[in-house]
């Protein structure tokens, strides 16, 4: 099995078994019908890839590769925060009628701010830190704007990264305020993966690790039976994961610029209720 698998189901079976019930108290989402959605929740997950090693892709099930590249450009590199630039509907529901998310995600990594360097976006500031301060322990990018989510239509789940170099490797800490770890637990391990990666090459330096820390990792009450079928399927080695080695430039990267060879995966879960 993939590594990205062990973490996987190590996770889920924590969960299920030591996890702590949200059922009767004060919760927020809803699913469709309008019942509260409740969780099984641990608190504090920290979970650690070698994307030296292996990408770290669910043989489980299909992660939608193209489509977490997609949105991961979207923020990071387009700095969009209307809907009509991403190809895929996965923000349709947090959309206003102009397609816009609000003052959140792409919108906050595109807001410049002054550096004594000069003016900078925080985009810009990661990429300029890696190639003229790379040993800096001050890489870091913040979604979470107090001032701006009263604006936001979705507040930031995924919302800090902070970079390291060590040695010629480059690794991250994603940290996620709240994950859905059946709808999005392995989509937002791979983008960020790959940022790490993208990252990496256009600074010179080898992709090393990613620890993904989330405060709340929960199974919704209806994806339980979806996780325990899920979880009991066979597994397979984890992909080959392919960059384009001739982008030097951030911003020239496309979906184009990337591929998994020999992504063997379990059937597709279909029809995943969503809580909003």
């Amino acid at each position: 099995m993939s590594y990205a698998d062990k973490l996987f189901i190590d996770m889920c079976n924590d969960i299920l078994t030591n996890g702590c019930s949200t059922e009767g108290e004060k919760v927020r989402p809803k699913w469709e019908d309008g019942t509260y959605a409740y969780t099984i929740k641990k608190f504090g997950v920290v979970n650690r890839y070698d994307l030296s090693k292996e990408f770290p892709a669910l043989t489980l099930r299909r992660t939608a590769f193209k489509s977490c590249i997609d949105e991961i450009l979207w923020i990071w590199q387009k700095k969009s925060n209307n809907i009509n630039e991403l190809n895929s509907h996965i923000w349709d529901e947090w959309a206003d009628e102009d397609g816009s998310i609000g003052k959140a995600y792409g919108y906050q990594m595109g807001v410049k701010h002054q550096y004594k360097e000069g003016m900078m976006d925080q985009v810009d500031r990661v990429l300029y830190d890696l190639k003229n301060n790379p040993y800096s322990r001050r890489i870091m990018t913040n979604l979470y704007v107090h001032q701006d989510l009263h604006e936001m239509n979705l507040y930031p789940c995924a919302y800090s990264m902070t970079f390291n170099v060590t040695g010629n490797k480059l690794n991250a800490i994603l940290n996620q305020r709240s994950n859905d770890v059946l709808a999005a637990n392995n989509w937002n391990v791979m983008q960020y993966a790959v940022l790490v990666h993208m990252f990496a090459q256009v600074s010179g330096l080898e992709a090393g690790e990613l620890v993904h820390v989330i405060a709340d990792a929960h199974i919704y009450d209806r994806h339980i039976p979806i996780i325990k079928e899920l979880i009991s399927r066979p597994t397979y080695d984890a992909p080959i994961f392919h960059m384009n080695p001739d982008i030097k430039n951030f911003y020239d990267f496309t979906v184009d610029d990337f591929s998994l060879e020999n992504y063997q995966y379990g059937p597709q879960v279909k029809n995943i209720p969503i809580a909003v």
